[in-house]
């Protein structure tokens, strides 16, 4: 089977925020709304809402400061096992050698895993438990 059978369109897109409140308060004033808001470990993440785009940000890691800032993009993904099956059949580029999880997000947390386009730019295959 193809990857593509196992997404459904992006779910969301990462941007590392050097601060985080001051990002949430940033997007709000745009018109987004805070869908969730979680801990990963020492860190936090928000998730920013607005229609069908969801960004993703959280403190923590390094952020560029400049344009081209996005982190990721993740797909929707409707069985993350299957998916990286298929990206492994498929011969792309893996950045995780086994899928990934963070317990802590929205209610029954998530798995995912990363593979690395053309441009070194990271894709996330995420599912939503």
């Amino acid at each position: 089977m193809a990857l593509s059978n196992y997404f459904t369109g992006i779910q969301h897109v990462g941007i590392p925020a050097a601060n985080l409140d001051e990002t949430i308060s940033f997007y709000k004033s745009l018109g987004f709304e805070e869908a969730g808001l979680f801990e990963n470990g020492s860190s936090h993440c928000a998730f920013m809402r607005f229609g069908n785009l969801t960004i993703e940000t959280w403190d923590g890691d390094p952020t560029a400061q400049k344009a081209g800032a996005i982190n990721h993009i993740s797909m929707n993904t409707t069985d993350v096992d299957k998916a990286f099956a298929a990206a492994k059949a498929q011969g792309l580029h893996l950045v995780d050698k086994e899928i990934q999880s963070i317990p802590s997000f929205w209610d029954n947390g998530i798995r995912f895993f990363n593979i690395l386009g053309p441009n070194k730019e990271t894709i996330e295959f995420c599912q939503i438990l």
